[in-house]
């Protein structure tokens, strides 16, 4: 993208932050592109001119150093006793 010429568009509203005059086009291939500055924001034009956005990063896709594996959790364990109860003994049928 450096060799790209990136123009601010006078009037321009950028749609996550509503901040005007911030957002810059340009053009890779024919296909134009769009970031604001003041967010970060960024997306794609299609032939109709509708955004499509660049893929958010999630904790699926972003490459991200793993941390240390939490060591995990003590079970909250509870031991159950059973008593008989008398009245529910059994007869001898």
């Amino acid at each position: 993208m450096s060799g790209h010429k990136k123009q601010f568009i006078a009037g321009a509203v950028c749609p996550a932050c509503e901040t005007m005059d911030t957002v810059r086009m340009w053009n890779v291939d024919g296909v134009p592109h769009r970031e604001c500055v003041s967010c970060s924001f960024a997306d794609t034009l299609n032939a109709e001119g509708l955004s499509v956005p660049l893929e958010l990063g999630t904790r699926v896709n972003k490459a991200e150093a793993a941390p240390a594996a939490p060591s995990p959790a003590a079970p909250k364990v509870h031991t159950a006793q059973f008593f008989p109860n008398p009245k529910l003994k059994k007869s001898d049928a």
